[in-house]
């Protein structure tokens, strides 16, 4: 069907039961698409170079809405001149027209699901990449421009150092996919950070203890509030990651031994590890198991959650710090305050770095200063809290 396409016949084009496309007498080869689910689109009926040989191509120039009929032509005549000179005028839009919103799209699709921190990732990409650059291209980004972005986050360093290191690696990515020849991430001085600790003493502990105990009891949801609270606990008493306790299942451990096995698809080395479980742990899990519902997951997710486990607890931990009253302390934590009851305890640090998976000795040598603090001499096991 060919027409002088007008804003009416845009607007009040009908889908059929098979796609159809009315071209425009006015610019030779722009049709108005419409699907039979109602989409609108314009294309451009073009050949690549000259001649009849030549091979044809039909690009969407844009859709309804995003384009006016006045644009589509605009676009679709500058389109006819590049394939004239033998440009694909799609393939040109693909090299150049990319955004950092493209590429951010592209790296949450591709990549972080891939990460342990992909969520981590989604989070830098909306509060920090996307305002600054989300509409910039990617060829036209510049080393000062990502220099000036980092300098603008000088009072949260630690942010600022992840934010870069994130967006070098998506560069890096856009460099591999053709998108870009560069990567202007690449070199920026990362702030001095300083390692943060934060243990809980054993009255923190104590508080923790008796607000988990108050969570269940004036939950609304008892039964999902106490497999929460079981959670915190078997973190507390194992040093696990979070990510660890939460995707557990019951076929990791075994109770009669006391180890748990946890796969390499499970830990952040990507190797198995097998860690023994103290008297108190095997008895949390054994109740756990006792009083659970016949999951694979220690802690399964409520009926109807798109997840088969529960996979977070920000919104409990903050409200327990509160009844607790603890001050700048995270989930994380939990974990530095195994090591450290363990550090008080006698244990080496050969041996915590073995129970915490660390592959490096530098990583649990900030507990070596633990062995020497008077602090340190407090009660040696978290069950004597």
């Amino acid at each position: 069907m060919r027409s002088k396409l007008t804003k009416q016949i845009v607007a009040t084009a009908k889908p059929s039961e098979r796609e159809t496309i009315i071209w425009d007498s006015d610019v030779r080869g722009l049709g108005l698409r419409v699907t039979p689910k109602g989409a609108k689109s314009f294309i451009l009926k073009t050949r690549i170079g000259g001649g009849r040989t030549a091979p044809t191509r039909k690009p969407t120039l844009g859709k309804v809405g995003e384009l006016t009929l006045d644009q589509a032509r605009a676009k679709a005549r500058e389109w006819k001149v590049m394939a004239s000179n033998g440009t694909d005028p799609a393939r040109h839009k693909v090299e150049s027209g990319r955004t950092i919103a493209d590429l951010c799209a592209e790296y949450l699709e591709v990549h972080a699901p891939r990460k342990r921190s992909g969520g981590d990732d989604k989070a830098k990409i909306a509060g920090y990449v996307l305002p600054r650059f989300g509409r910039r291209l990617v060829k036209d980004i510049t080393f000062s421009d990502i220099e000036r972005f980092h300098r603008s986050m000088k009072k949260t360093p630690i942010a600022a150092n992840r934010t870069m290191a994130l967006l070098s690696k998506m560069f890096a990515l856009a460099i591999q996919w053709e998108w870009t020849d560069r990567n202007p991430a690449k070199g920026i001085e990362r702030y001095p950070e300083e390692r943060r600790e934060r243990f809980l003493s054993p009255d923190e502990i104590q508080r923790l203890s008796a607000a988990l105990v108050q969570h269940v009891a004036t939950a609304a949801r008892p039964n999902e509030a106490k497999k929460i609270a079981d959670a915190i606990r078997l973190l507390l008493l194992t040093g696990a990651r979070r990510s660890e306790v939460l995707s557990a299942q019951w076929c990791m451990f075994d109770l009669t031994t006391g180890v748990w096995t946890k796969p390499s698809s499970h830990t952040k080395q990507k190797k198995e590890h097998r860690v023994p479980l103290s008297p108190p742990a095997r008895q949390l899990l054994a109740e756990i198991r006792d009083q659970g519902d016949d999951s694979d997951y220690v802690f399964p997710a409520r009926r109807g959650s798109k997840h088969p486990h529960i996979t977070e607890l920000k919104s409990t931990w903050v409200r327990l710090c509160h009844f607790a009253e603890l001050k700048n302390i995270r989930v994380h934590d939990l974990r530095h305050t195994y090591a450290s009851v363990l550090v008080s305890g006698g244990a080496s640090l050969p041996l915590i770095g073995a129970l915490l998976g660390h592959t490096q000795a530098q990583t649990t040598h900030r507990y070596a200063h633990l062995m020497d603090d008077p602090l340190s001499k407090r009660p040696g096991r978290i069950e004597d809290q």
